[in-house]
């Protein structure tokens, strides 16, 4: 009996301690069996597990765990939802892929047969995939259980983890991390702003229009900005990638209330098909992989701001130069930090904002917040100075518009539309890796088809042969179905 109990006692020594747990915002309410509950170890086989809600965990393990588990329910995303790369960018998936993992997540909440489980998102050793699954279930955190972003990055990060930040979609060295964090707060922003409403999502729509054969384009900011891939004189493939003509975007952009279209790149297509359709058109064109002018910028929010309907945004791929120009509107209006607002536009548009993009935003930060508080201010005097205000900037405007359109054609002529004709850039190869990397639909090869034909016609032979004991019938058939 002694030897049991010494056995006993130095098996639970052995026994590796649960990994502190930071307490919540609600856990002070909690009751004395809550707090038991908390105190017990993670499940086996675990190298972190960190208690994110009541039944809700999210652990590091070194191993997949045995399924059926009495009082434990483990699932994994990492294989299923999945990062589509451009370069070595890794993350973070995007908005169809969060709304997929809050729904499935919210499901197994739900369920009966696990209501009395505890629901555990695992993750492996791949640190990429650690770091989209830590931001998928931050998101959730966020959006669903209601909890600042500060807290959530604080939860994921208990037990000494480190998380690798994330990289724009450029070939080369990183120069600029986008942390979890940023992410996190970007999604909170969001909700703040009303610019996330997973009630009134459409993932379907998401996933069809954002690929290259569908129109390779994303929403923004709903009901504000769209940003697409720049269309072709006439639709076709070239390289692998699926050009559209501007006509292929009419019924879309007139049924979603698009009044305007900024492009930003070479004249690959006639503004006037455009205009003739009765859309306004603006060319702000600057060098692909390269930063817009601050006389292309104020002119970009100026357009932006005057315009009544929804702003249809492209360049080549329409990810670095259409992203910048968005990120600024965002920055100016929103008040959201550089890095806040990089990681939402890639949230809705993987590989949007590249390079020195990134550092140029960075810069930016601080005058277009100025900028921003002086043109909400204007909007909250009495009614009266605004209308004065308004009447007064427009004056300038129409006064100044030769003016500003002599500076802004300055602007163009330093960069050469002949540089993006004859040269393959930085836009040309991300079109073409996004088409590449996106999965067709397999389809069937006449040698497949034939052979299928012949067993098919085989097995009529030999039914009919045994049914009505003759071979007349069968050929009959046979030949019935070829004509067919």
């Amino acid at each position: 009996m002694k030897r049991k109990s010494w056995a006993e006692a130095r098996r639970r020594a052995a026994a590796p301690a649960p990994p502190a747990l930071k307490r919540t915002r609600g856990a002070a309410s909690r009751t004395a069996g809550g707090e038991a509950e908390r105190r017990q170890p993670p499940p086996a086989g675990s190298e972190t597990c960190l208690r994110i809600a009541d039944r809700l965990y999210f652990a590091i393990l070194c191993q997949t765990p045995k399924s059926g588990a009495a009082n434990t329910h483990y699932f994994c995303i990492d294989d299923e939802l999945v990062y589509e790369n451009f370069y070595a960018d890794f993350g973070p998936l995007n908005l169809a892929m969060v709304y997929r993992y809050c729904c499935k997540l919210n499901k197994k909440l739900k369920s009966y047969s696990l209501i009395r489980k505890k629901i555990i998102h695992y993750t492996g050793f791949d640190q990429k995939k650690q770091a989209n699954a830590a931001f998928l279930i931050g998101s959730y955190a966020i959006i669903y259980l209601r909890k600042s972003p500060e807290d959530v990055y604080r939860l994921i990060l208990a037990g000494s983890i480190s998380y690798l930040p994330f990289r724009d979609a450029s070939f080369g060295t990183c120069s600029f991390h986008l942390t979890l964090l940023d992410c996190f707060h970007a999604i909170n922003k969001a909700l703040q702003y009303g610019l996330l409403d997973f009630s009134v999502f459409d993932v379907n729509e998401y996933e069809h229009f954002e690929r290259a054969e569908n129109g390779d384009f994303n929403w923004i900011i709903p009901n504000k900005f769209i940003a697409f891939s720049g269309p072709h004189s006439r639709s076709k493939i070239e390289n692998g990638y699926p050009h559209h003509a501007p006509e292929a975007y009419f019924p879309y952009f007139r049924k979603h209330k698009v009044t305007a279209i900024i492009r930003l790149n070479k004249k690959l297509y006639d503004a006037k098909r455009f205009t003739d359709a009765g859309f306004e058109h603006f060319d702000l064109f600057f060098a692909d992989g390269s930063t817009p002018s601050d006389t292309i910028v104020k002119t970009f929010l100026n357009i932006c701001e005057n315009a009544e309907g929804v702003i249809a945004v492209h360049c080549k791929a329409g990810l670095g130069r259409t992203g910048t120009l968005i990120a600024c509107y965002i920055m100016k209006h929103y008040r959201m930090t550089a890095a806040e607002t990089i990681a939402w536009i890639r949230i809705n548009r993987p590989g949007s904002v590249i390079g020195p993009q990134q550092h140029f935003l960075m810069d930016k930060q601080a005058e277009l917040w100025t900028e921003g508080d002086i043109f909400r201010a204007k909007l909250k005097g009495n009614c009266k100075i605004a209308v004065t205000r308004i009447l007064s900037r427009v004056d300038d405007i129409s006064i100044n518009d030769m003016r500003n359109r002599r500076t802004i054609r300055k602007d163009i002529e330093l960069y050469s539309d002949e540089d993006e004709t004859n040269c393959v850039t930085q836009g040309d190869k991300l079109r073409a890796l996004k088409s590449s990397r996106q999965a067709k639909a397999p389809t069937t090869s006449p040698l497949t088809w034939l052979l299928a034909m012949l067993v098919s016609t085989l097995c009529s032979i030999v039914i009919w042969w045994i049914v009505c004991g003759s071979l007349l019938p069968s050929l009959l058939f046979c030949l019935d179905g070829l004509r067919t």
